[in-house]
């Protein structure tokens, strides 16, 4: 009997017209996969939203960290859980890079997700040692192909957007210039700010105390605009290298065959809450800014993305991991 009132529950709910779903949604504690460690950027991201959420919708909403192998583990859950809205993930910018990273996935970044938005988005910094002799782009590339062989740039993993930069870098401008990995963009900094190695391509926050400081010198940052956290440093555009550009990000996926109105609905309040001040300052003090895009725009940044970073893996001749 009681399996039978609830599959007849169930098809009720199936039955109702979506707007219908969205309006009684959510019905029960919503998790938030973060695939990722405790302590990171989309994990403090994730926490954030959380708490928002779960006074708006009245209901909580709660992150889970299902980490490992870049993310992909706790993605593969998220992409087969029930396309009922109970399960959010919250993607980083190695959603769309890891298809050419990877020789197999245990999903497809686009067809098993639905698109929610894309949240906030941080830029990185071409950043030097002091001790080296350039203050513009230009001066570095200059340099770098004046000392063949001599210079190589830190960066916070393989096939981080860092990485990845450094790489069109290196083959934007025909330099030589070896890639350096760390386990994260903090150790990538350490390194440039003791000279160890003397160019890095991070993630701009955890470099700004050292920039501010004078211990590191940005060169440029690799956003479509300059960085609220740093106005004074040109993008690498306006330094002359406009095929230099991205950005990690933090977007909002559910998984494929999810109610359009659910995702319509959870589009609208995040975008509503990136627009406060109070979150807005929070999010600024790790490095991210707000964005809150539609689905349809958040859908084809992520298939341009992708299309864009296997063509710079491939031209990286990095080897899938």
């Amino acid at each position: 009997m009681i399996d039978r009132r609830r599959l007849l529950a169930s098809l009720a709910v199936a039955a109702l017209p979506t707007h219908a779903r969205a309006q009684s949604y959510p019905t029960r504690p919503v998790r938030l996969i973060v695939p990722f460690a405790p302590g990171g950027s989309v994990d403090t991201f994730g926490r954030l939203l959380s708490d928002r959420l779960s006074r708006s919708l009245e209901q909580q909403f709660y992150v889970e960290n299902i980490a490992g192998a870049t993310g992909n583990i706790g993605t593969g859950r998220a992409a087969k859980a029930d396309p009922d809205g109970q399960t959010v993930l919250l993607a980083f910018s190695s959603h769309v890079i890891n298809p050419a990273l990877f020789a197999s996935l245990p999903y497809d970044p686009i067809k098993d997700f639905e698109p929610v938005t894309l949240a906030v988005s941080a830029t990185h910094a071409i950043i030097v040692h002091p001790s080296v002799p350039a203050t513009s782009l230009a001066d570095l590339i200059a340099l770098v192909k004046a000392n063949p062989g001599k210079y190589s740039f830190a960066h916070g993993g393989v096939g981080t957007p860092g990485h990845l930069l450094g790489e069109q870098l290196r083959l934007t401008a025909a330099i030589d210039l070896a890639p350096v990995p760390f386990n994260g963009a903090g150790p990538a900094v350490t390194s440039v700010l003791t000279g160890h190695t003397q160019i890095g391509v991070t993630a701009l926050s955890p470099a700004a105390p050292q920039i501010a400081d004078g211990k590191i010198r940005a060169l440029a940052v690799t956003s479509a605009r300059r960085s609220r956290l740093m106005p004074d440093v040109q993008t690498t555009a306006e330094a002359g290298q406009p095929a230099i550009v991205g950005d990690l990000w933090v977007g909002v996926l559910l998984p494929a065959r999810t109610p359009k109105a659910i995702a319509e609905l959870l589009q609208r309040e995040i975008a509503t809450h990136l627009a406060a001040p109070d979150l807005q300052e929070k999010l600024a003090a790790v490095g991210f800014e707000p964005v809150g895009s539609t689905s349809d725009e958040f859908a084809r940044r992520m298939a341009a993305e992708a299309v864009h970073w296997r063509s710079v893996i491939e031209a990286a001749k990095i080897k899938p991991l």
